[in-house]
């Protein structure tokens, strides 16, 4: 079973449906102990980054967060879920995040002839090796929604990477932590593909093929 980490994230409910779409068993929750016992943990994500923090705090779940990341649960941080593993966000000055990985959260700087937010789809280089990237064609196309982007302090941590106005880190992969900054329930049949991948390096397997 994966436990979906419901704190208001606005895409929570997407997540789910793809999950149950690949044949994977999920529960959108707030209870610690079910989270700590399952195979795999999603923190999805839409909103600004002190309001969610505030709201994880509020409900204990930063500790419990820190706690799958100790036990080396996976966990999968989806667009700003992705950002909150890290300490710190332009977005929300003095206000600190998970600080599971170290980076910097960063707005995406203007650029002539590119609206922000970023929102749309673009293509993403992957890292040779990837796990949550395996069998993932090259420059695939994934959807992305964010003003904000992650600039990665190791970039043996970065699993793949876009470009728009700046280098952005799409990707993550540290021990058992991994993260998208866009949204693979929303990426068509390569996000879906992704999602198992995440299913698989929790110890179960998709009954369904992405696309069927």
């Amino acid at each position: 079973m994966i436990s979906i980490i419901d704190y208001d994230a606005g895409n929570i409910k997407s997540v789910e449906k793809a999950l149950i779409h690949l044949g994977q068993e999920a529960v959108i929750t707030t209870d610690p102990e079910l989270i700590l016992n399952s195979d795999g943990v999603i923190l999805p994500g839409v909103g600004a980054f002190g309001d969610a923090m505030a709201r994880l705090k509020s409900r204990g779940l930063d500790q419990v967060i820190r706690q799958v990341a100790e036990r080396k649960i996976p966990l999968l941080g989806i667009c700003l879920g992705l950002q909150l593993l890290f300490e710190s966000s332009e977005e929300s000055p003095g206000v600190q995040g998970l600080g599971l990985l170290k980076g910097r959260i960063l707005r995406i700087p203007d650029q002539e002839g590119l609206k922000i937010p970023h929102m749309g789809w673009n293509s993403i280089k992957t890292k040779e090796g990837s796990r949550l990237f395996k069998d993932i064609p090259p420059e695939s196309y994934v959807y992305f929604v964010h003003s904000y982007y992650l600039s990665a302090e190791d970039p043996e941590d970065v699993a793949a990477v876009t470009h728009y106005s700046t280098t952005i880190h799409a990707a993550v992969e540290h021990d058992q932590i991994y993260a998208c900054q866009f949204h693979p329930e929303k990426s068509s049949s390569v996000g879906l593909r992704i999602l198992q991948n995440f299913i698989r390096l929790t110890g179960n397997s998709a009954e369904k093929e992405p696309g069927k």
